[in-house]
C-alpha cells in the first residue's frame, strides 16, 4: 500500500493550485515511433479463395487505384522499449502533374491517400492509448516540416493517454515490403519486414503539470511531508512526493462525475517519468489523489550523487512532458 501524503502548506489541499500558470508554454510533443516488420498487402485478388493462403510472400500487382492495407509492430516510443501495433490503410493515387497514361493527373506528387492507426501499449503491454491519422501517404510533408520528410497527414483524434488530440504526421520514407494478400498475414513476423521511425507531431488536450502553489512546486519530503525549499533542500537519493495533474487515465477507471478513492487507489495508466537534474529519477508509485478528479501523487527516489543547488525538474506522462520547474538541492 502507498502512502497518500497529505499536505500541511494551505488550509486547502494543493489541489486549488490546478490553475497555477505554466513556468513556460507547453510545446507541440514529438513522438518518435520505432516500428519493425512493416508488410503492405496490395488487394490483387479477386478469388477470394485465394487470400491469406499462401505461407510464402507473393510479389503484388500494384496498379492505379489499388487498395492496400500496411501492418507492422511497433518497438519503442522516443528511444525507450513499447508495444503495439501499425495499421495504415490506404487506396493509390499515383497522382502527379506529369501523369502518364494509367496514373492520376494533379497539380502534386502524391502516391496514395488513406488512414493510419498507432495503438501504442507500454513494454508490459498495458494499453496506453491510440492514435487516429487521415491524409496523403507519400510526397512532400507539410510546410514546417523538414524538407527531407514525406507524408502529409492529420491526427484526428485518439484514445485513451490521447484522447483529443490533434497534429501532424511526417517522417523520413519509412520502408515496407509490398507483398499480395495472398500471403498469409499469421506469417509476417516469420517473413520479416523493414524496420524504421515515423514521426508524430502531437499537440496533447492537456499536459501534464507539476502543481505550483503561492509557497512554490508542490514537492514535499516523503519522511515529514515539508516543502522542499532552500530552507531545506532535497538530498540525493531522497525520496519526494510530488503532486501533478494531467498524468491521463488511471488502473481501475474513474468514472465520469466520480472522484479518485482511497480504496482501491487509482493509478496511472499511462507510464510516468521524472527527470532531475537531467538525470531520470526512479518511480516508486503514481496515482489519484483520493477526492479529486485530476490530481495525482507521484512517489520518486531522487538519483545519487545530484549536483549541489537548482536542479531542474520534468513529470512525463504518456511520453508528453511537463513545463520545467526548479527544486533545490543539498
Amino acid at each position: 500500500m502507498h502512502k497518500i501524503t497529505k499536505m500541511k502548506i494551505t488550509a486547502t489541499t494543493c489541489w486549488i493550485a490546478m490553475t497555477a500558470a505554466w513556468a513556460e508554454t507547453p510545446q507541440p510533443v514529438i513522438l518518435d515511433i520505432g516500428y519493425q516488420n512493416q508488410v503492405l498487402y496490395v488487394d490483387d485478388v479477386s478469388d477470394r479463395s485465394k487470400l491469406a493462403a499462401s505461407a510464402t510472400p507473393v510479389i503484388p500487382n500494384l496498379r492505379t487505384f489499388s487498395s492496400a492495407t500496411a501492418l507492422g509492430d511497433i518497438v519503442s516510443i522516443n528511444g525507450k522499449p513499447a508495444k503495439g501495433s501499425v495499421v495504415v490503410r490506404s487506396q493509390f493515387l499515383n497522382l502527379a502533374p506529369n501523369a502518364p497514361s494509367g496514373q492520376s493527373i494533379g497539380d502534386t506528387f502524391r502516391p496514395a491517400f488513406g488512414d493510419i492507426v498507432f495503438e501504442i501499449l507500454q513494454a508490459d503491454g498495458t494499453p496506453v492509448g491510440t492514435l487516429m491519422l487521415l491524409g496523403y501517404l507519400g510526397g512532400a510533408a507539410p510546410p514546417g516540416a523538414p524538407a527531407s520528410f514525406q507524408n502529409n497527414a492529420t491526427v484526428t483524434g485518439g484514445t485513451g493517454a490521447f484522447l483529443g488530440a490533434r497534429g501532424y504526421f511526417a517522417s523520413p520514407a519509412a520502408p515496407l515490403r509490398p507483398t499480395s494478400t495472398q500471403e498469409d498475414p499469421a506469417n509476417r513476423r516469420v517473413n520479416g519486414g523493414p524496420q524504421g521511425h515515423v514521426f508524430v507531431y502531437l499537440i496533447p488536450a492537456s499536459w501534464p503539470e507539476i502543481v505550483t502553489t503561492a509557497n512554490g512546486p508542490a514537492v514535499l519530503h516523503a519522511g515529514d511531508s515539508t516543502l522542499v525549499t532552500a530552507a531545506k533542500p532535497a538530498r540525493s537519493g531522497e525520496i519526494l512526493t510530488f503532486y501533478a495533474t494531467g498524468l491521463g487515465p488511471t488502473r481501475p477507471a474513474l468514472e465520469p462525475g466520480n472522484v479518485f478513492s482511497a480504496s482501491p487507489l487509482q493509478v496511472a495508466n499511462s507510464p510516468v517519468e521524472v527527470t532531475i537534474g537531467g538525470r531520470e529519477a526512479e518511480v516508486l508509485y503514481a496515482g489519484g489523489y483520493p477526492g479529486s478528479t485530476d490530481g495525482f501523487q507521484v512517489n520518486v527516489r531522487l538519483p545519487t550523487g545530484l549536483s549541489p543547488g537548482p536542479a531542474s525538474v520534468r513529470l512525463n506522462a504518456a511520453f508528453v512532458p511537463s513545463a520545467a520547474i526548479n527544486i533545490p538541492i543539498q
